[in-house]
Parts: structure tokens; C-alpha cells; sequence
């Protein structure tokens, strides 16, 4: 992954984790290998705290004196340090003024603050998301994974890494064969255009039509006596999903030609879907082609010993040397598994995207041993770029009213959640007033806003692993945590700037900073840094809880200082250039979050 040069990231913390190393090596000739800090509590003076306990493992002594030592070594040595005091083994600095007003002057109109460029020969990242079944529409799980995936490699490109945005579409198998089937029995030629349903809203109606007769069958034939496992097995719809199945890779016509159309009347769909979700992607790759490749590597990996078959003629590779178990590659037909094919859409990818040195897979957490296994068998192969794979494994999404289940039509539709978050937006937004002199068509696009901001938010704040209970109502506050209270605080700093009627391209060097002030900038000098820990973490909630804290900062600085009323005029530029960088980091944290903010609302 790229890293930034020293100079880029040379911010407080960089510049004093290097100096505290210097005069640890200086006064106790020993290395110290990390500085721990932490804020200066208010209680005490200072602006950046180093812990010396921590230092105990490589200097003995007392930590109160080794603490007063290394604070005369950073007064004497380092320009920014104005004075330092020490309470029971915490050093507290005081950094000079200057050092902000030098920062901020460098950045304040820095549209691009905090985010890199990636580098010519940069190694590319491929990210993978989405990756939904054409057998059904996008759902609130799939709402979680686009934003997840999006958002990861919106996050990679500003931390300077070359990104690739896919996915791989599951186009094929049994679940596939079970809504054409249905669509033959029950459809009477029924399209997308001729019911007005999206396509794969269309083609999912039929999933949940063959779930249906297909249980009736299964009922029917334990009332006949049967038992119940083997008339799941027996049932006659099932059966002739089953010969579709085979027609279909034996590459039948007929089949054949019902498969494309009805999949490409899901393919439509989800590109409605994708665009209301503000998601997109720089390649598409099918399961269809893929799995042949993967059948290819499996029979050179039989050839390799990396894999062996069994006496029914499967294929099968033993990780149990690994501490994993045995895992097949190939039915005893010749049918590939879902290892097989993902094992030929990896390969697929690097031959495609010859610079490609990572991917990372945004899949559930109930396929975390699938892709440590998936990871293990394409470094037995040989590939050197297996190093770098990563499972971004996720928590499921609930809903207040319990989990969601697609065989029974039970499941969030993703294009109603989004058309419902911008509804209840409207009608919060309607109640509090918010909206006056805006026209119709306004309202309705900032009420879009609002509603998926609130939405996005709500999802990626939350870091990937844990498990969300979804709550729209909750979703949409204009207070607390949430996407429409920081988007109502850029609202907010868009309406200073468009009062401020004076020249703001001016340098303020000599303003006596007031402690909010000083509050603020030491919270947008972190940003670059977050940037780049959540590249290295595949983790948006570091972004979104960062503009959250400079979010409070703002309003505690607004609710505390004049800004547009101060009469000193230096100090009334400065506050407003300091409103507009502040507005201009919560846009780029928040674009990394595929989230809009709007200039009014």
C-alpha cells in the first residue's frame, strides 16, 4: 500500500513522536520504538500529551523525572514547544500558536486537503462489492455492502493507491434456474415492459414463485407419505430446475436464449439501483465466464499436486496441514463449486489488470472460511499477488421488525428504502421549517440528499464487523450523530461565507488564538492522518466519526465566538477562513463517504 513521504505527513504528532525519539536516545542512550500520546486533559495545561509510562520498558527510573527531562530537551531542541508541565508520569506540552497559523495557512485553501494523488507506478487495489444474484433485487444487505465497498475505495484512491472498482455477478446455478423456470410455468410472457416493473423486481416475484410451488409440492408428498428430506430432494419443480440446470451448461439454445434476456432485465434494474445508490464501477465480471478459467487452474493444480481427486472423480484440496479442513473444487460431474469460479475470477482480474497488486473482497462475515480458503489455495497455486488479499468482512443489517429472507419476498427492497428515507426527510424537514424559499423541485432533490445521507451515515459509522440494527426514523435526526446534523452544519457554514462580504484571500499570520480556535484546528490537522488510517484499517467509520468530532468542534466554536459580529477585523477574516476550510474538509470526508452535502437546507 503507498505511504506518504515523511515531509506529507509531518503534522504535531509526526514532528514530536520524532523529537521524543531523539532525546530519549540523547539523555538515556536507548531507543525508543513508539511515543504514546493522548489529549491534554482540561484540567491542565497543554495541547498534546506524551504518556511516559509506556518509555519504562527502555528507560528505568522514575516516570516524574524522566518525564521533566525529556520536556526540557523538547523546550530547548523544537521551536513549536512553548513550555511543559508534568503530572504523575504525563507529559503535558504547550505548543506555540505559530505552528497552528502556520498549518493553517498552508491548507486553508487547499481544496483537496488531506487527500493524495497516487503515483505513476503505484500497485492498483481492486475492490469488489455489490456482487449481487440475477435471481432477485438489490436488498438492504446489499445497501450495506455497495456503501461498504464504495466507500473503501473512494477512502484507498485519497490515501494515494490506484483503484479498481468490480464486482462479480452471480449469473449462474440453481437459484438462477429456479425464477426462469417459475417465469415459464407462471409468466404468460410477462416483461418488464409490459407490467412496468423494474426487471429485477420482475424476475425476483418469480424466485419467491418457485419458493412457493415448490414447498406445495413438498407438502404434498409428505401427506403421501414421504419423508420431508427426501421430498425436498424429489420434488418435480425442483428436479426440473435441476435439467435446466444441465440444458444450461451443456449450453442448450433455448435455455440458453431465457437466460440472457431475463438477465439482462435484471442488469437494468440494478443500474437504476446503483445510480439512486451514487455507487459505481469500473468493471463487471460474470460468474458465467469465470468459472470456466477456474476449471482450467484446478486441472493444472491436479497436475501440480496442489490438489487431488477422489475415487468418484472430485477434486478436492487438503488444507488440513493449514489447521483448515479438506475443501472440494469440482463435483464428481465436472460441476464447478463457488470455489472454482472464484478461484478463475481472481486470475481473470490479474490477467486483465496486469498492475494489480491487492483486492479487496467486500463479502458478509458468514464467508469468512470461504475466502481464508479462497486466499490459502491461490497461494498454493503460486501467485505471488495472494499475498495481498483481503476479506472486508461485514456484520449483517437488521431491521426493527427481524431478519430478512429473499425465498419468502420478505426482505427491504433497496430502491423503496432509498425512496422511503427521502420521504420521512421530507416530512422531518416539513415539521421543523427548515425549508423556506425553496421551490418544489428543491425540496424534493435536498430531501434525496438528506434522506440517503442519513442512510450512508448511519451504515458507515458503524465499523464494518459489527452488526447494525437499521432504524430510518433514527437515521434521520437533525441532532447527535447523524448524516443530516453534519450536512445541516456545512448548510450552515455555506450561509457565513455567502454573508461575508469582504476579501478572504488574505494572510492572517498574528491572531491571538482563542481556545476554540486553537480546539478546531488541532481537529482538521488530523484529518490527512485519518485518511490514511482508514485506508490501511478498510474502515469508513474512522472517516465518518472524524468529521463527527469536527462537527462538534465547529458548533462549539460558533456557539462560543463571533465570527461575522467580531470587530477586530484580522480576527473576523481569519474565523471565516477558518468556518470555509472546516467546510471544506466535512465535503471531502464526507465524499469519501459517497455522501453529498448540501449549501442550504
Amino acid at each position: 500500500m503507498h505511504l506518504l513521504k515523511e515531509k506529507e505527513l509531518m503534522n504535531m504528532q509526526n514532528l514530536l513522536t520524532q523529537k521524543v525519539q531523539e532525546a530519549v536516545k540523547a539523555i538515556f542512550d536507548a531507543e525508543l520504538p513508539s511515543v504514546e500520546f493522548q489529549a491534554t486533559r482540561k484540567e491542565f495545561a497543554g495541547d498534546i500529551t506524551v504518556v511516559v509510562f509506556p518509555m519504562l520498558r527502555v528507560v528505568k527510573g522514575n516516570p516524574q523525572v524522566i518525564g521533566e527531562q525529556i520536556g526540557t530537551y523538547l523546550k530547548e531542541q523544537v521551536a513549536e514547544v512553548s513550555d511543559f508541565n508534568v503530572v504523575k508520569g504525563f507529559l503535558n506540552l504547550v505548543i506555540d500558536p505559530s505552528f497552528y497559523m502556520n498549518f493553517f495557512n498552508g491548507m486553508k485553501t487547499d481544496a483537496n486537503f488531506g487527500l493524495v494523488t497516487s503515483e505513476a507506478d503505484a500497485k492498483a487495489v481492486m475492490v469488489e462489492y455489490s456482487s449481487p444474484n440475477t435471481n432477485k433485487p438489490l436488498h438492504l444487505g446489499h445497501i450495506r455492502n455497495n456503501l461498504l465497498g464504495y466507500s473503501v475505495a473512494e477512502i484507498l484512491k485519497a490515501a494515494g493507491n490506484k483503484v479498481y472498482k468490480t464486482q462479480i455477478i452471480n449469473d449462474r446455478g440453481i437459484h438462477i434456474c429456479k425464477s426462469m423456470l417459475a417465469w415459464q410455468k407462471f409468466g404468460n410472457g410477462e416483461t418488464p415492459a409490459s407490467t412496468g416493473l423494474k426487471g429485477d423486481k420482475l424476475v425476483g416475484n418469480y424466485y419467491v414463485a418457485f419458493d412457493k410451488a415448490y414447498k406445495e409440492e413438498i407438502n404434498q408428498l409428505v401427506e403421501q407419505g414421504v419423508d420431508k428430506k427426501e421430498a425436498e430432494k424429489q420434488a418435480p419443480l425442483l428436479l426440473e430446475a435441476q435439467e435446466m440446470l444441465r440444458k444450461w451448461e451443456a449450453g442448450d439454445e433455448e435455455v440458453v436464449t431465457l437466460w440472457k434476456t431475463m438477465n439482462q432485465w435484471v442488469y437494468d434494474g440494478f443500474e437504476v439501483t446503483y445510480k439512486n445508490l451514487g455507487v459505481d464501477f469500473d468493471d463487471y465480471y460474470y460468474e458465467s465466464n469465470t468459472y470456466l478459467l477456474g476449471k482450467e487452474f484446478v486441472a493444472e493444480g491436479l497436475s501440480k499436486g496442489v490438489f487431488y481427486k477422489k475415487e468418484d472423480g472430485s477434486v478436492w484440496c487438503d488444507l488440513t496441514e493449514d489447521g483448515l479442513d479438506e475443501k472440494i473444487v469440482l463435483r464428481a460431474d465436472g460441476t464447478a463449486v463457488y470455489m472454482t469460479q472464484d478461484i478463475g475470477t481472481a486470475i481473470q482480474r490479474v490477467k486483465d489488470h496486469p498492475d494489480v497488486g491487492g483486492m479487496v473482497y467486500t463479502v458478509g462475515n458468514e464467508q469468512d472460511y470461504h475466502f481464508k480458503v479462497l486466499f490459502l489455495i491461490l497461494k498454493k497455486l503460486g501467485f505471488d499477488w495472494a499475498e495481498k488479499l483481503f476479506h472486508l468482512s461485514y456484520g449483517m443489517v437488521d431491521l426493527p421488525s427481524g431478519k430478512m429472507k429473499s425465498r419468502e419476498g420478505t426482505v427491504v427492497d433497496a430502491d423503496d428504502l432509498v425512496a422511503e428515507m427521502a420521504t420521512t426527510a421530507g416530512e422531518i424537514s416539513e415539521e421543523l421549517g427548515k425549508l423556506d424559499g425553496f421551490s418544489e423541485e428543491e425540496k424534493q432533490e435536498l430531501y434525496k440528499t438528506i434522506g440517503l445521507g442519513a442512510l450512508k451515515y448511519y451504515i458507515l459509522k458503524v465499523d464494518p464487523k459489527k452488526r447494525i440494527l437499521f432504524d430510518p426514523k433514527e437515521s434521520i435526526d437533525f441532532q447527535g450523530n447523524t448524516g443530516p446534523f453534519i450536512q445541516y452544519t456545512h448548510a450552515r457554514i455555506q450561509s457565513i461565507l455567502r454573508k461575508a462580504d469582504f476579501n478572504l484571500d488574505v494572510e492572517v499570520s498574528t491572531v491571538e488564538l482563542h481556545e476554540k480556535e486553537k480546539e478546531l484546528l488541532k481537529q482538521l490537522q488530523l484529518f490527512p492522518e485519518v485518511v490514511q488510517s482508514a485506508a490501511a484499517n478498510y474502515s469508513p467509520a474512522l472517516v465518518a466519526n472524524y468529521v463527527y468530532d469536527l462537527v462538534k468542534e465547529f458548533n462549539s466554536f460558533y456557539q462560543n465566538v463571533s465570527i461575522l459580529g467580531e470587530e477586530d477585523e484580522q480576527k473576523k477574516v481569519f474565523r471565516v477562513q477558518l468556518a470555509k476550510a472546516v467546510g471544506t474538509t466535512i465535503k471531502n470526508g464526507f465524499a469519501l463517504l459517497g455522501i453529498q452535502v448540501p449549501d442550504r437546507m
